[in-house]
């Protein structure tokens, strides 16, 4: 018992040890040699920002409002092109990718399905480069379209399908592939009347959302700023963590006239 007990002890000192390391170690220079170090690796493109954080641990937390606003611009710090891999396929490539991961799931992909794809199988295109089509719609019809050219009826229905439940409107008010694959959201700081509380949360609709809150509290809801992101979640997070000691219940903060001006800076973040 006292033999377990001591390597249990042995055991967390040994993990507090390898977290601080890792706190001490990560700054400015290690992330950018890792960005090197990961594109090396993937044949000289560099990773997007998810698929960084798999392969290295490296958070958004751990640079983001630390040393870069924006991904593209510590890859370009690093010496490297953001993107450049999504020039690196034909648009064939791409269509032929998307058709065989939809037979291999027997239906359409989401966006969480292809982002596991391209973590699971390193030739599977990231789901970055199918930014270059328009939309949805664009995209289930030329997969169908290539399915239909290589006699393969069955996966062509599944992308008849998604057509026949995708309407043009859906398209025109959230125009391109993000629709698809990353969807652009808001971060939102509104204030509870005249109080000093704030609450910082996500929403696709903003205005929908703002509705929503009215109607639970006493006080009038006072909009203060939003931030436009293709990553609500992990920028909402951000956020929280930032305030955490300033936290009074949920997702409201007790915040101080800095504190909403360093939120006000951001309009875009992706």
């Amino acid at each position: 018992m006292i033999n377990d007990v001591h390597r249990d002890e042995g055991n967390v000192a040994n993990l507090n040890a390898r977290h601080a390391q890792k706190c001490s170690n990560m700054n400015k220079e290690h992330i950018l040699a890792e960005i090197c170090r990961t594109a090396t690796e993937n044949g000289g493109a560099a990773l997007g920002q998810e698929r960084f954080e798999t392969e290295t641990e490296i958070k958004i937390s751990d640079w983001y409002g630390k040393y870069w606003v924006r991904w593209s611009d510590a890859i370009k710090e690093a010496g490297l092109t953001p993107n450049r891999f999504t020039t690196a396929y034909s648009n064939e490539h791409l269509i032929a990718n998307l058709a065989a991961l939809t037979k291999e799931l027997g239906h359409f992909p989401v966006v969480g399905e292809i982002k596991m794809k391209a973590r699971q199988d390193k030739t599977f295109p990231s789901h970055s480069t199918f930014e270059r089509f328009d939309g949805k719609r664009d995209i289930a019809t030329r997969v169908r379209d290539w399915c239909l050219t290589h006699d393969d009826e069955s996966t062509a229905d599944l992308c008849t399908a998604v057509l026949s439940t995708s309407t043009e409107n859906v398209d025109d008010e959230n125009p391109g592939i993000s629709t698809l694959l990353n969807p652009v959201g808001y971060v939102y700081l509104v204030q509870h009347g005249s109080r000093r509380e704030y609450k910082i949360g996500r929403t696709n609709n903003t205005l929908r959302r703002e509705g929503e809150l009215r109607t639970e509290l006493p006080e009038k809801l006072e909009p203060i700023h939003k931030i436009e992101t293709d990553d609500p979640a992990g920028i909402e997070s951000y956020w929280h963590r930032r305030f955490a000691d300033k936290r009074k219940n949920g997702e409201w903060f007790a915040l101080s006239a800095d504190d909403v001006r360093a939120f006000k800076q951001w309009r875009r973040i992706y």
